[in-house]
């Protein structure tokens, strides 16, 4: 088997999360235990027992998809159930979970950037009026007709017929109501905090940009594809970039999916809540293994 971890992003997390990693793995409990302490908040109690309305904050729900997705593989190297690694990767915040897993950065210090991450997004979020919305069973060049007309652009390229839209949120608006017009089959607005992975997340690019210059990054222990360009990415500046340029650019998911399968990958373990990542592969090659790991019962016996 040739192993490709896989790793959530914001909009999979839900009150509960990390319970039973907690309750059954001393590994992944100590992870939560600290990263309480450096973040100075109990992310521990708010991953499980909420409120939602706290645990879908930005700066809140980043670092608690970062602490998850890490405690299930503790869980899984602590039960002895992990095979060798041969790929990683994460849906947008998820990639800095792909980087530390592939020892890009310690625990520690992938935490710190993911809460940097998530705190500046809000900001940015919270000083612009922005907006997305899923376009379902479009190709991507109608999607492409669809942001220019409207100046918009696209956020995520998830699965075949799956794209995000991102924007200010008067002009996703007008592309809503207008794309039945457009001959578009299906179109829905999100609710979401702001425009992410659009420019209206500029601001916090170029503070993150400041924050990552004085972080260390290591190469990684395995094969990892940015979300920017599905590429793979191996120096470290090179992975220092795409991260920053990851703020505002297009998530290319389903590029990153084909590019690892073909470059040898025959089963995805999604470490993660809700089997969101699980979902989209299926959408995109129904023949692909994939297997979700969400909490300490859905680990292999």
């Amino acid at each position: 088997m040739a192993l490709a971890l896989i790793f959530s992003g914001q909009g999979a997390q839900k009150v509960g999360m990390g319970k039973t990693l907690c309750e059954s793995s001393a590994s992944a409990r100590e992870l939560y235990d600290q990263a309480g302490q450096i973040l100075g908040w109990d992310l521990k109690k708010i991953s499980q027992e909420g409120p939602e309305t706290e645990l879908t904050q930005t700066k809140v729900c980043q670092p608690a998809l970062f602490v998850h997705g890490l405690a299930v593989l503790a869980a899984l190297q602590e039960k002895g159930k992990l095979p060798e690694v041969k790929f990683a990767m994460g849906l947008s915040l998820g990639e800095v979970t792909a980087l530390t897993a592939a020892g890009v950065f310690d625990f520690v210090t992938g935490l710190k950037v993911v809460a940097e991450r998530g705190r500046l997004m809000q900001q940015a979020c919270e000083k612009t009026t922005g907006g997305m919305a899923a376009i379902i069973g479009e190709e991507r060049a109608k999607v492409y007709e669809l942001c220019k007309e409207f100046d918009i652009e696209a956020a995520n390229f998830n699965a075949p017929g799956q794209i995000i839209v991102s924007g200010e949120k008067s002009k996703i608006a007008a592309a809503v109501a207008a794309a039945k017009d457009r001959g578009v089959k299906k179109v829905m607005a999100l609710s979401v905090a702001g425009a992410y992975h659009s420019r209206l997340m500029e601001p916090a690019r170029v503070e993150f940009a400041a924050y990552m210059a004085g972080v260390t990054f290591n190469r990684p222990k395995f094969t990892v594809f940015s979300n920017t360009t599905a590429q793979v990415v191996s120096e470290p500046d090179q992975i220092r970039t795409a991260l920053i340029q990851q703020v505002v650019s297009s998530v290319l998911w389903e590029d990153c999916m084909r590019h690892c399968a073909a470059a040898g990958a025959t089963e995805f373990w999604e470490c993660g809540p809700g089997g969101v990542l699980a979902g989209m592969a299926r959408r995109t090659e129904k023949s692909w293994i994939v297997k979700s790991f969400a909490e300490f019962n859905d680990l292999p016996a």
